[in-house]
């Protein structure tokens, strides 16, 4: 009998130790968690309630604590916050999905064939491509449209090179945009040899293309979004910066997060026109759990792979040539001043180490006074030495550490030994600024994030090239680099409060790995994807 009521007592302290648990959504068990909090700590599990972390730690403390309506038993994977991409191009990525991808391509001939391709298959009125360059081809010189015209005579073809800044077009849209070689010019170029139009536009003038594109109907608009979304989903990217949007499609990405269409997370730089400046400066700052909408994109200059970042001496490989400030200096200071009276952010392009000087002097000159304002240099890729200083004042450096590894090939021809010195110079922004915000630029890089990863530590190409390293004193350890793409860049869209760590009370975004990231052997990592990436506590892959 005495037997059965200690049975009996131990029953009943075990029911109501049970009922004293607190219910969950969900927990995580059995995983290596690197949190990426202050203390850089590791934890085993973690427990999620609407949509956000309710306590992280062993696997014991979690499941003694809590019940959940669904356990993951991660059976030792790897788990990481959100990938955030700092800078990338999301909708356009989205629109080149809709449209031929050239990327990768390795001649005019090989474009051609795959306009072909897409002509056969889509019959289109109008051809858009994307992602061509001549650097990566045995004729490194620009293509000229005298091709296109012998296969396309009276089809419209707008080819978009691979960073955005320059364009092949051929002789029916330059005809339909009403250009000849006597239009002029402005903050880029419209190449003209031999007195003839070669079809190739820099910057600028290729708005004058742009004009004439079919502009993309609704349907097409959420194609390319959603499109989008999934690859992002695929790489465990679980918030993006798309920088440059127009009101239209902040709206339409707002839409379609609140009908639960589209999950993803998007901090969304506004372009710094002035209709966009006048509209956005009237409505303040717009913020849902999805969609922050609190800072404006402004272009100091165009890229150094077609020659329009703004350099201070001129090219190495052109002599007399200095690529171009897009705007004037008192038009950039003039967006500066509005901008900087008001509660936005500012994220200025700026790649040519002129441009930077430039732009760095705006920001120190308008934001005195004002603190924690936390204006970022988008790609800050060539710097004279004197300018690194300018981000001991709170500016942030927002790069891109494929760019580096994409562009050593031909870099020191375009700037010389000496320029290259401070070129890509990651690890010495990071020394001045505190902080380094990555992304990719997307679709000018691939949207990988483990290349991002990769190119940032190992200062190498995927195929392990150069063997020591390009300019390894710019690497950035594999610590830094996760903080780069997680809680640095959440900092610098002033959403480090809900996101970039996994601790209690932000959002439940994580990815999840079945190799650790932090020691797996560095070739192996560019071609490793999560197995399963979080927002919010829900699954989306």
């Amino acid at each position: 009998m005495k037997r059965i009521i200690i049975f009996s007592s131990l029953f009943l302290l075990v029911s109501c130790h049970q009922n004293n648990k607190i219910t969950v959504d969900s927990i995580i068990k059995n995983a290596v968690i690197y949190t990426v909090n202050n203390s850089f700590d590791k934890a085993s599990a973690l427990a999620i309630k609407e949509g956000k972390i309710v306590a992280v730690g062993s696997n014991n403390e979690i499941t003694n604590k809590f019940d959940a309506k669904n356990t993951i038993d991660a059976k030792g994977k790897f788990i990481y916050p959100g990938l955030i991409d700092a800078h990338c191009h999301f909708y356009g990525f989205g629109l080149s999905l809709q449209e031929v991808d050239l990327r990768g391509t390795k001649s005019m001939e090989e474009v051609i064939s795959k306009l072909k391709v897409f002509q056969k298959a889509k019959n289109p009125q109008f051809i858009v491509g994307n992602g061509w360059d001549q650097n990566n081809w045995n004729i490194k010189k620009f293509p000229t449209k005298t091709i296109l015209d012998i296969y396309f005579p009276n089809i419209p073809v707008v080819l978009n090179r691979i960073d955005g800044h320059a364009m092949l077009v051929n002789s029916k849209v330059l005809s339909l945009a009403k250009i000849t070689r006597d239009t002029k010019a402005t903050g880029g170029q419209i190449e003209v040899i031999d007195g003839e139009l070669t079809g190739i536009l820099v910057d600028n003038p290729m708005d004058l293309i742009t004009k004439i594109i079919p502009k993309p109907n609704r349907k097409t608009q959420i194609s390319a979004l959603l499109d989008a979304e999934k690859v992002m989903f695929d790489y465990g990217l679980t918030t993006i910066n798309d920088a440059g949007l127009d009101s239209d499609i902040i709206n339409l990405m707002d839409s379609l997060q609140k009908a639960k269409a589209m999950k993803i997370n998007v901090y969304a730089m506004i372009t710094a026109n002035q209709k966009n400046i006048d509209l956005y400066l009237k409505k303040g700052i717009y913020k849902t759990d999805n969609l922050d909408v609190r800072s404006f994109k402004m272009y100091g200059d165009g890229a150094l792979g077609s020659r329009g970042a703004c350099l201070h001496k001129e090219y190495s490989d052109m002599p007399k040539h200095f690529g171009a400030l897009l705007s004037s200096i008192s038009e950039l200071k003039s967006i500066a001043k509005q901008i900087a009276n008001s509660p936005f952010q500012l994220n200025s392009h700026a790649i040519g180490d002129s441009a930077n000087t430039v732009i760095l002097k705006i920001y120190k000159e308008v934001l005195a006074g004002k603190k924690d304002r936390r204006w970022k240099i988008e790609h800050a890729q060539v710097l004279q030495e004197a300018d690194f200083d300018y981000f001991k004042l709170g500016i942030i450096p927002s790069v891109q550490p494929t760019h580096a590894t994409s562009d050593m090939y031909w870099a020191e021809k375009r700037l010389g030994k000496d320029r290259l010195k401070n070129a890509y110079a990651y690890k010495k922004l990071l020394q001045k600024a505190g902080i380094v915000a990555l992304g990719t630029d997307f679709p000018v890089e691939e949207v990988n994030p483990m290349l991002t990863f990769h190119s940032a530590f190992s200062r190498k190409d995927s195929k392990g090239f150069p063997k020591a390293g390009f300019q390894m004193e710019n690497a950035l350890t594999r610590e830094e680099t996760l903080k780069g793409m997680t809680i640095w860049a959440a900092f610098s869209d002033f959403e480090e409060k809900e996101k970039g760590s996994l601790e209690i009370g932000k959002w439940a975004d994580f990815v999840m790995y079945d190799h650790d990231i932090m020691t797996l052997e560095e070739g192996k990592i560019p071609f490793i994807k999560p197995v399963q990436t979080f927002i919010k506590g829900n699954r989306v892959k």
